[in-house]
């Protein structure tokens, strides 16, 4: 694609969570569009059952046409974080685009689950996103197009999903509810704070290791529509456009015209996502 066509050219997109999955799928579709990609995750070895590093990653969004700085930390550590913002800054200038992507997941009963489990929920969900978001914000407030991304669903109420595992529950919704608060909280300052959610399952790795990952994977879409759907958002004016918790579908079909999405895979039937009724 010609550079004038690659509608984030030279825009700088921190993601955490960027080894694999989603995170890397977002990472690559903005190198496509001529971003400076700042990746963050705790993989700097080949996992044995997990494929791909920060650095694979990093290696694929060059590939891809964008430029990368591979940063290894936990974003539920205030100075890993600040560290990535402060290579962002020194290798590409500033920061235009933040997506929290990072997410942890349990779904035992409540009279099973680990205290060690809903601790690190908690933790790399809210605590994670509230310290990346944070620590970008002082730069996002000097960007053009000023956007954060963070991948959580809408609120339901519906008690089938309060009650299946609510502690899970509890932390996705709480990243639902700080964007947002932020998009109320900054909307004299510009910045678009929206959610998105895959209207299916994501045939990822963490789908994979799965007791049933075979038949789950046949009934998911590819990665790469949360990745279509995250650069038709983060392209759009941040002013006019924040608030919003997306379903994919209905973000590419509202702002890139795309309703056919059987190139995403999935079959004829794919498998609904978890909180969307």
């Amino acid at each position: 694609m010609p550079d004038q066509e690659r509608q984030l050219i030279d825009r700088t997109v921190v993601v955490s969570g960027a080894s694999r999955g989603i995170g890397l799928a977002i990472a690559l579709a903005a190198a496509a569009e001529g971003a400076n990609v700042v990746l963050l995750a705790k993989t700097a070895e080949p996992h044995p059952r997990l494929p791909g590093t920060v650095h694979t990653a990093a290696a694929a969004v060059e590939a891809a046409g964008g430029r990368a700085a591979a940063v290894v930390g936990d974003v539920r550590e205030e100075a890993d974080v600040r560290r990535v913002v402060e290579i962002a800054l020194r290798r590409f200038g500033g920061i235009d685009v933040c997506v929290n992507n990072a997410s942890a997941i349990a779904t035992e009963p409540t009279e099973r689950l680990p205290v060690k489990k809903f601790d690190l929920m908690h933790d790399v969900n809210i605590r994670g996103m509230f310290l990346l978001t944070q620590a970008c914000l002082p730069h996002l407030r000097e960007a053009a197009n000023p956007h954060v991304l963070t991948i959580a669903p809408p609120v339901n109420l519906n008690p089938r999903w309060l009650g299946a595992h609510p502690a899970y529950t509890l932390s996705k919704y709480g990243m639902t509810l700080l964007s947002q608060g932020w998009a109320a909280e900054f909307a004299d300052a510009g910045i678009g704070f929206n959610c998105l959610w895959p209207q299916t399952y994501i045939a990822t790795s963490a789908v994979a290791n799965l007791a049933d990952g075979e038949r789950q994977l046949a009934a998911a879409r590819s990665p790469r529509i949360m990745a279509d759907a995250a650069v038709a958002i983060l392209t759009r004016p941040a002013k006019q456009v924040t608030g919003n918790c997306f379903i994919d579908a209905d973000a590419l079909s509202f702002y890139a015209g795309i309703d056919d999405l059987s190139g995403y895979g999935g079959g004829e039937n794919p498998m609904p996502d978890l909180f969307l009724d």
